[in-house]
Protein backbone atom coordinates (compact mmCIF):
# COMPACT_ATOMS: atom_id res chain seq x y z
CA UNK A 1 0.00 0.00 0.00
CA UNK A 2 1.02 3.12 -0.77
CA UNK A 3 1.51 4.55 2.94
CA UNK A 4 0.35 2.04 5.06
CA UNK A 5 1.02 -2.08 5.85
CA UNK A 6 -1.21 -4.79 7.12
CA UNK A 7 0.40 -7.60 9.17
CA UNK A 8 -1.43 -9.94 10.80
CA UNK A 9 0.61 -11.54 13.24
CA UNK A 10 0.35 -13.92 16.42
CA UNK A 11 1.92 -13.13 19.92
CA UNK A 12 4.19 -15.52 21.14
CA UNK A 13 5.43 -13.27 23.71
CA UNK A 14 3.89 -11.00 26.42
CA UNK A 15 4.77 -7.15 24.77
CA UNK A 16 6.48 -9.08 21.40
CA UNK A 17 4.55 -7.83 19.02
CA UNK A 18 4.97 -4.06 20.57
CA UNK A 19 8.55 -4.33 20.41
CA UNK A 20 8.60 -6.22 16.75
CA UNK A 21 6.87 -3.54 14.92
CA UNK A 22 8.64 -0.53 16.97
CA UNK A 23 11.68 -2.03 15.70
CA UNK A 24 10.22 -2.87 12.00
CA UNK A 25 9.01 0.88 11.87
CA UNK A 26 11.66 2.51 13.15
CA UNK A 27 14.74 0.80 11.15
CA UNK A 28 13.02 0.40 7.90
CA UNK A 29 12.07 4.27 8.44
CA UNK A 30 15.84 4.73 8.91
CA UNK A 31 16.59 2.85 5.86
CA UNK A 32 14.14 4.49 3.37
CA UNK A 33 15.50 8.28 5.32
CA UNK A 34 18.87 7.46 4.75
CA UNK A 35 18.86 5.72 1.19
CA UNK A 36 16.51 8.68 0.02
CA UNK A 37 18.32 11.64 1.55
CA UNK A 38 15.31 12.33 3.60
CA UNK A 39 13.62 13.09 7.14
CA UNK A 40 10.47 12.35 8.94
CA UNK A 41 7.96 9.54 9.44
CA UNK A 42 6.71 7.37 6.31
CA UNK A 43 3.82 5.83 7.25
CA UNK A 44 -0.46 7.27 7.72
CA UNK A 45 -0.79 7.71 11.51
CA UNK A 46 -0.54 5.70 14.41
CA UNK A 47 0.66 2.13 14.45
CA UNK A 48 -3.12 -0.12 14.67
CA UNK A 49 -3.71 -2.97 16.75
CA UNK A 50 -6.91 -5.07 15.94
CA UNK A 51 -7.55 -7.97 18.14
CA UNK A 52 -9.40 -10.79 16.27
CA UNK A 53 -11.26 -12.19 19.41
CA UNK A 54 -15.01 -13.45 17.45
CA UNK A 55 -14.98 -15.91 14.83
CA UNK A 56 -17.00 -14.06 12.29
CA UNK A 57 -13.89 -11.58 12.27
CA UNK A 58 -11.31 -14.52 12.03
CA UNK A 59 -13.26 -15.90 8.74
CA UNK A 60 -13.38 -12.31 6.94
CA UNK A 61 -9.69 -10.86 7.88
CA UNK A 62 -7.78 -12.40 5.43
CA UNK A 63 -10.09 -11.52 2.72
CA UNK A 64 -9.87 -7.96 3.90
CA UNK A 65 -5.98 -8.17 3.86
CA UNK A 66 -5.73 -9.26 0.47
CA UNK A 67 -8.53 -7.43 -1.39
CA UNK A 68 -6.55 -4.09 0.07
CA UNK A 69 -4.67 -3.52 -3.59
CA UNK A 70 -7.83 -3.85 -5.43
CA UNK A 71 -7.89 0.20 -4.09
CA UNK A 72 -5.31 0.55 -7.02
CA UNK A 73 -7.61 -1.04 -9.69
CA UNK A 74 -10.45 1.17 -10.62
CA UNK A 75 -13.11 -1.26 -11.59
CA UNK A 76 -13.03 -2.27 -8.02
CA UNK A 77 -11.39 0.46 -5.79
CA UNK A 78 -14.52 0.60 -3.50
CA UNK A 79 -14.64 -3.10 -2.95
CA UNK A 80 -15.05 -2.49 0.72
CA UNK A 81 -18.50 -1.41 0.19
CA UNK A 82 -19.78 -4.43 -0.10
CA UNK A 83 -23.66 -3.56 0.50
CA UNK A 84 -23.57 -2.33 -2.91
CA UNK A 85 -21.45 -4.72 -4.62
CA UNK A 86 -18.33 -2.46 -6.06
CA UNK A 87 -16.27 -5.09 -7.78
CA UNK A 88 -17.22 -4.65 -11.18
CA UNK A 89 -15.58 -7.48 -12.92
CA UNK A 90 -14.21 -10.25 -10.90
CA UNK A 91 -12.06 -11.83 -13.35
CA UNK A 92 -10.30 -8.51 -13.43
CA UNK A 93 -9.91 -8.18 -9.61
CA UNK A 94 -8.19 -11.74 -9.60
CA UNK A 95 -5.77 -10.99 -12.36
CA UNK A 96 -4.99 -7.96 -10.72
CA UNK A 97 -4.22 -9.97 -7.16
CA UNK A 98 -2.09 -12.46 -8.97
CA UNK A 99 -0.22 -9.69 -10.31
CA UNK A 100 0.38 -7.95 -7.23
CA UNK A 101 3.56 -9.08 -5.60
CA UNK A 102 3.20 -7.48 -1.93
CA UNK A 103 0.41 -9.34 -0.77
CA UNK A 104 0.54 -13.02 0.89
CA UNK A 105 -2.23 -13.47 -1.53
CA UNK A 106 0.05 -15.58 -3.93
CA UNK A 107 1.36 -17.87 -1.15
CA UNK A 108 -2.21 -18.63 0.17
CA UNK A 109 -3.27 -19.18 -3.36
CA UNK A 110 -0.03 -21.67 -3.61
CA UNK A 111 2.31 -19.49 -5.93
CA UNK A 112 5.65 -19.34 -4.15
CA UNK A 113 5.86 -15.37 -3.00
CA UNK A 114 7.33 -15.05 0.19
CA UNK A 115 7.01 -19.10 1.67
CA UNK A 116 9.85 -18.20 4.21
CA UNK A 117 8.18 -15.41 6.03
CA UNK A 118 4.80 -16.46 6.15
CA UNK A 119 3.07 -19.07 7.93
CA UNK A 120 -0.16 -20.07 6.24
CA UNK A 121 -1.22 -23.21 8.49
CA UNK A 122 -3.94 -22.06 10.84
CA UNK A 123 -6.18 -20.69 7.83
CA UNK A 124 -5.11 -23.47 5.10
CA UNK A 125 -6.87 -25.80 7.88
CA UNK A 126 -9.93 -23.42 7.83
CA UNK A 127 -11.42 -24.33 4.52
CA UNK A 128 -9.62 -25.75 2.21
CA UNK A 129 -8.67 -24.27 -1.28
CA UNK A 130 -8.46 -20.47 -0.22
CA UNK A 131 -8.48 -19.48 -3.95
CA UNK A 132 -11.82 -21.05 -4.32
CA UNK A 133 -13.11 -19.56 -1.45
CA UNK A 134 -11.68 -16.12 -2.30
CA UNK A 135 -12.90 -16.16 -5.66
CA UNK A 136 -16.67 -17.21 -4.29
CA UNK A 137 -16.61 -14.40 -1.88
CA UNK A 138 -15.73 -12.37 -5.06
CA UNK A 139 -19.00 -13.49 -7.02
CA UNK A 140 -20.78 -13.20 -4.44
CA UNK A 141 -20.36 -9.64 -4.50
CA UNK A 142 -20.45 -9.32 -8.35
CA UNK A 143 -23.97 -11.35 -7.96
CA UNK A 144 -24.54 -8.55 -5.59
CA UNK A 145 -23.64 -6.11 -8.35
CA UNK A 146 -25.88 -7.92 -10.77
CA UNK A 147 -29.04 -7.82 -8.18
CA UNK A 148 -28.69 -4.31 -7.35
CA UNK A 149 -28.37 -3.06 -11.42
CA UNK A 150 -31.76 -4.57 -12.05
CA UNK A 151 -33.33 -2.88 -8.77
Amino acid sequence: MDNHYHLLLSELVEGGLTLFLRKLNIGYAKYFNEKYSRHGTLFQGRTKKVLVAQHAHFLYILHYLHLNPLDYLKSAEAWRIRSRGDIKDVREAFTYLDSYRWSSYLDYSGKKNFPSILTTDLFQEKSGDYTIELRNYLHDTESLTSRLALE
